[in-house]
């Protein structure tokens, strides 16, 4: 009696564990760079224009807008012997409401004779000085327009801690954009040398014109 012969195994059986691993991680590669640069496009956009608009802050001068405001607090607020005891928050609270202030709180500062605070936000601030024996201010609010904002959110300043999570967040999807776009050279065997010598020269040249540009 004849044992019946072997079933064909199926191809992916057959095939070489490395062969396998490697047509999953071309393929995962191809799949993480085309959706991550999707979805870092506007945040790719984002910082490039903005870094020209830095670079060349002068082509943009001439749209700083102040506005000043006078007013008063209940002196009780600020009246107080002990400065650790100036009712910070009604003050704030008041100003914001009175002005339509933005920007978080960067300085409270309660001296002998009057208390000084500032606000800041991207492209903006807002300075007032309180007169602690009678609860006057005078406020100074400071808007440097939109391409100021954008600058300050290119570089994090006075955007909150919120932003500056979304600015790392931002760092990392475009180093794994980089990364997944690296390991698909490796995998392209008619351009893989020729990418890598241009990358090496990519690096090259900027170090080069570090080396000769910057003083």
């Amino acid at each position: 009696m004849t044992s019946p012969s072997a079933a064909p195994r199926p191809a992916a059986d057959t095939a070489k564990p490395k062969q396998v691993w490697r047509k999953r991680t071309a393929s995962f590669s191809r799949w993480l760079h085309l959706y991550l640069s999707m979805l870092t496009f506007f945040v790719v956009l984002f910082f490039s224009l903005t870094g020209l608009t830095l670079n060349h802050a002068e082509w943009f001068d001439g749209q700083q807008v102040e506005h000043s405001f006078t007013g008063a607090v209940p002196a009780a607020w600020v009246n107080v012997p002990d400065t650790a005891r100036v009712n910070k928050l009604a003050v704030v609270e008041a100003l914001r409401t009175r002005h339509h202030i933005k920007g978080a709180v960067s300085d409270f500062l309660s001296e002998d004779d009057q208390c000084s605070l500032s606000f800041k936000g991207p492209g903006y601030s807002a300075d007032a000085f309180i007169d602690r024996h009678n609860g006057t201010y005078k406020l100074t609010e400071t808007r440097l327009g939109l391409v100021a904002v954008l600058n300050d959110l290119h570089k994090g300043r006075d955007s909150g801690p919120g932003w500056s999570w979304l600015i790392d967040l931002s760092a990392g999807f475009l180093a794994l954009v980089s990364l997944s776009g690296l390991v698909m050279l490796f995998f392209l065997k008619n351009k893989r040398v020729k990418g890598i010598l241009v990358a090496v020269l990519g690096g090259v040249v900027c170090w080069l014109l570090y080396w000769f540009l910057v003083p």
